[in-house]
């Protein structure tokens, strides 16, 4: 089985800095991050508890590449099933969302029970006396693969493995704070987006945990200084690295319509090229949280992510699908107690990220430009030393420390 350090790779595996191109583009360690990061011992989001609220309500989504249902049962506890017939492989929910008082595969009509229980299985006493399944069969031997589960302030976590601490702990203190910080009322669902990326899965995750590169790549930010690495902001990392929260403040007393002031002696490029917004609103931003914080990205080890870009909320889940696809799903939500004014704000600023995003498009470019480059550079490496080594919390943001943190808990996990 390849290794994230392979025996041609010049570089030892204690050195954080470096990642060969290899691991983008090789199928063996591709087969390998599906044993063991996603159905080996760690957390995965599968959705928002608020998208099944009623008994029999489901949805489908993945660990990594393994379709799975996420469903409420007849009590109300939230159950995940591998969306796998236990009889011929076939998937036995198609839909995105419905509800059911059975779970029933079309193939051949064997249906289960909201907890996967196998109950009921077509012709299982034969025709007219013949055929069927043999004496020896026990229904009690074939249900679903069930995924332990816990719902985290109405995030639905679960795991192909049992025993794994609770989702508090594995996040430590600070990311932990951070979740509740803007999970703190009832959420209400307000859209989804999908985005099919043509690069391997560990480069948007990367982006995702690049904190300085928004400051050169997304032009609307620096434009309108939504985000720039001078404001007051930090990297918060856990202790396993794999956790992260980068967040930044705006001085709301430079807000103006549609253009942010610059500092002494700087220019945006609003102010030189002349850039206003035709509807200078969308950058208008309640201090909904309290905190003065405007943007907060943080992630959760391998591969989920939560959003808050002024009032733009929204969670991410990030689908391998193959060693150089990769599909975005994006969660938009609000909060149940949200007035008018604020539920148009968030529309509004729901421009602002996806697939199209003002900010976020040239996320959606960037991993595939190195995916096309890299072919041919495995024995190459990826150079992570902004910030230097190491993958500790941090007040500056021109940093690499939680993309290190990332390779600090891949290794960990790929090579125990």
């Amino acid at each position: 089985m390849a290794d994230i350090h392979s025996s041609r790779d010049p570089n030892p595996p204690q050195d954080p800095t470096r990642i060969p191109y290899g691991v983008y583009r090789d199928p063996e360690i591709y087969a390998r991050e599906r044993e063991r990061l996603f159905m080996g011992p760690c957390w995965n989001f599968l959705c928002l508890e608020c998208e099944i609220p009623n008994p029999g309500d489901y949805k489908t989504t993945h660990i990594g590449d393994v379709p799975v249902i996420v469903v409420r049962d007849e009590t109300g506890a939230v159950r995940a099933l591998e969306n796998r017939c236990a009889h011929r492989g076939a998937q036995v929910c198609l839909e995105k969302f419905g509800n059911s008082k059975r779970l029933t595969c079309v193939y051949h009509a064997w249906s289960y029970d909201l907890r996967g229980k196998l109950v009921g299985v077509a012709f299982r006493n034969g025709v007219k006396g013949q055929g069927g399944m043999p004496p020896e069969f026990n229904p009690a031997d074939h249900g679903l693969r069930a995924l332990a589960v816990e719902v985290f302030h109405g995030l639905v976590f679960a795991s192909f493995h049992d025993g794994l601490p609770p989702v508090a702990k594995d996040l430590g203190p600070e990311i932990a704070a951070r979740v509740r910080r803007v999970f703190n009322r009832p959420v209400k669902v307000l859209g989804h987006t999908t985005q099919v990326l043509r690069n391997n899965w560990k480069l948007y995750v990367e982006n995702v945990k690049d904190s300085y590169h928004a400051s050169i790549l997304h032009l609307f930010f620096t434009t309108f200084k939504i985000n720039r690495l001078s404001q007051k902001g930090g990297i918060i990392i856990d202790d396993s690295g794999g956790h992260h929260v980068s967040y930044s403040m705006i001085d709301r007393d430079s807000a103006s319509t549609g253009q942010r002031d610059a500092g002494p002696g700087e220019k945006t490029r609003a102010d030189k090229d002349g850039f206003r917004l035709a509807d200078p609103s969308l950058l208008e931003t309640r201090d909904e949280f309290g905190d003065g914080i405007t943007l907060q990205i943080l992630t959760v080890f391998p591969n989920f992510v939560i959003q808050q870009i002024q009032n733009s909320l929204a969670v991410r889940q990030v689908i391998p699908r193959g060693v150089e696809e990769t599909e975005i799903r994006w969660t938009h939500f609000g909060f149940v107690d949200d007035d008018a004014d604020m539920l148009a704000l968030r529309l509004k600023q729901s421009n602002m990220v996806g697939p199209a995003g003002y900010i976020s498009m040239e996320d959606g470019a960037v991993g595939a430009f190195v995916q096309r480059a890299i072919t041919g550079s495995d024995n190459q490496d990826s150079v992570m030393m902004m910030g230097g080594a190491e993958t500790v919390s941090t007040m500056s943001r021109a940093t690499e420390a939680s993309v290190r943190g990332f390779w600090k808990a891949y290794r960990a996990q790929m090579n125990p």
